[in-house]
């Protein structure tokens, strides 16, 4: 059975002009990731999300579930896939976390590395572009990926 999944890159375009505190300062949706990734290369969710983990990998985030403060968009996305009712695996990582992750670190067996199944190059490199230019505008820890699974 397949596993298929939804999400949504999102900023926080008021956190550099006002700071965090002010009230302006919210999380948009910026774009389905639909838009961006057309596959779901197995190996690149467990490396990424934990998902179909069968090669091992020690995942960058898994589990952390809807983010408190989700915008708008991803609360309406994550409700049209049948939100927690119908979707696992829910998580979230930001761009600083991304930059700062161990690309070159590989499955237990060495034989794949982050970067080879989910870096630069990979299907996902489009997702990760998004990212970096809203992270140049907006800052790396305003910048955030949000996803869910369901088969």
């Amino acid at each position: 059975m397949a596993t298929e999944f939804g999400g949504m890159i999102e900023c926080r375009p008021g956190a550099r002009l006002w700071g965090l505190e002010d009230e302006d300062t919210v999380w948009k949706a910026a774009i389905d990731v639909f838009l961006l990734n057309m596959g779901n290369a197995y190996d690149a969710l467990a490396c990424l999300f934990g998902i179909r983990n069968t090669l091992g990998f020690r995942p960058l985030t898994e589990e952390r579930g809807l983010p408190e403060d989700a915008s708008e968009g991803v609360l309406a996305d994550f409700a049209g896939h049948g939100g927690s009712d119908e979707v696992y695996g829910t998580t979230w990582i930001t761009w600083a976390e991304l930059a700062s992750a161990d690309w070159e670190e590989t499955d237990p067996s060495g034989t794949h590395s982050r970067r080879a199944v989910a870096g630069n190059e990979t299907h996902w490199g489009p997702v990760w572009s998004v990212m970096r230019t809203l992270s140049d505008l907006h800052g790396p820890e305003n910048v955030r990926l949000v996803v869910w699974f369901w088969t």
